[in-house]
């Protein structure tokens, strides 16, 4: 069993597979550890299973994974994540933004024993208004929701140990929150910084509207941390003091009627109306809260269920590597 897995999800990306399996292979071979790389195609239209398909043609440490369709970059880690079989996992893109050379530096923070190594994009080379600014806002707001004091969340380049990333469910847009979710599981977390270049080639899958869909992500991570294993905490308060609320409007209106004789259900229809919603959406909200418990207790059951589908996996057998040299 490999000691490292360097994990890279490619979408379109002819123009840099080979330069970056050079570049990552060579940083490896000098760290001198045993390592696979496992590269997986995200539903490539252009040459990039191709290529990838002759790297694992000649190189038995790559693991190539094709997936059937694009399913996104968080879908694409979680396949290469879970075909990975090393101690030590490292994620990067497969653009070239993230420079090989600085791989060594995460393995070494693993080595000290922190669970998460994450990368900081101190001094970034993206747009200033639809990048940086926003990337800015959505990761303070992130420290600030999540108490995981880093500065960059949305960065791919980071490094885990097995047990810790094989713990975290993946999906939608949740590879940019790992560290926030494995805070949630007591993972000791550091982050150091990394050069972020300006593409080489090929174009970027980025656009602003993945920053807006950021934003709503904040908001299920937030609920997810704190509520993930108590959803009836934050519906069930809720709904009941919508229950509490109709049930005082209620009493004070049977009460009025019983002393006073009068037509209350004329006086005061709106009343009325504002008791039986609070009472219906606080009783609905307190059953959404059990729902929630009940989706709890599926979650630690262990699903098996997988947010990708996998066309095939190439790998070459060292005997076959052999062969051809």
């Amino acid at each position: 069993m490999p000691k490292y897995s360097i994990v890279v999800p490619f979408h379109n990306e002819e123009e840099n597979v080979t330069k970056l399996y050079d570049r990552v292979k060579e940083v490896m071979e000098h760290i001198g550890s045993s390592f696979e790389m496992v590269f997986v195609d995200d539903g490539s239209r252009d040459r990039t299973y191709r290529l990838l398909e002759e790297i694992a043609a000649v190189d038995s440490r790559v693991l190539l994974v094709k997936l059937r369709r694009n399913f996104g970059q968080t879908s694409a880690l979680a396949a290469g994540f879970d075909h990975s079989s090393s101690e030590y996992i490292l994620a990067m893109d497969g653009d070239l933004q993230h420079d090989p050379t600085e791989i060594p530096a995460f393995l070494a923070k693993l080595e000290e024993g922190y669970d998460v190594v994450s990368g900081w994009r101190e001094h970034r080379a993206d747009n200033m208004m639809l990048r940086r600014i926003p990337s800015r806002v959505a990761n303070w707001m992130m420290a600030r929701l999540s108490g995981v004091d880093i500065h960059d969340f949305g960065t791919t380049f980071k490094a885990y140990r097995r047990e810790v990333i094989h713990n975290i469910p993946l999906y939608g847009e949740m590879h940019r929150f790992i560290p926030a979710l494995a805070s949630w599981y007591g993972a000791s977390i550091c982050e150091i910084p990394i050069s972020n270049s300006a593409r080489e080639s090929g174009q970027s899958h980025y656009g602003l509207s993945r920053t807006f869909r950021v934003f709503f992500d904040l908001l299920t991570i937030r609920f997810l941390l704190k509520y993930m294993t108590r959803p009836l905490h934050f519906f069930g308060g809720i709904g009941s003091l919508g229950v509490l609320s109709g049930g005082v409007i209620a009493t004070w209106l049977l009460i009025h009627k019983l002393l006073s004789g009068h037509d209350v259900a004329g006086e005061h229809a709106p009343w009325f109306i504002i008791a039986a919603v609070l009472l219906l959406a606080g009783i609905q909200l307190i059953g959404v809260g059990l729902l929630g418990e009940l989706q709890v207790r599926h979650f630690f059951a262990q699903s098996q269920r997988t947010p990708y589908a996998v066309d095939r996996i190439v790998r070459m057998k060292p005997s076959e590597e052999s062969l051809l040299h």
